[in-house]
């Protein structure tokens, strides 16, 4: 059985700048850092931060605890242009 590739068309884009306008995070501002299509999810820098324990590799050696992004549904961001301070698309 094929496969069918999608094209799944996002509003948003790697690099654009956006705002956050649910969830916890709510009102924070930061940049897109990669775009999941297929999950229909972005990747913001410093922004929805979870940590992530990690066991040992090799005996001897300690265990990490490591801060990661995690991603955000994209219908919860919206554009925001940084020179004016505002959202380039409001919410009606």
């Amino acid at each position: 059985m094929k496969m069918k590739k999608t094209n799944i068309k996002m509003h948003v884009k790697r690099g654009e700048t956006v705002q956050i306008i649910s969830g916890r995070e709510k009102g924070k501002i930061g940049k897109i850092i990669k775009v999941l299509p297929k999950s229909s999810q972005v990747i913001i820098d410093n922004l929805n931060i979870a940590t992530k324990h990690l066991k040992a590799q090799k005996e001897g050696d300690s265990g990490q605890i490591i801060r990661i992004e995690k991603p955000i549904h994209s219908s919860n961001v919206i554009q925001y242009k940084l020179d004016s301070n505002t959202s380039i698309k409001d919410r009606v």
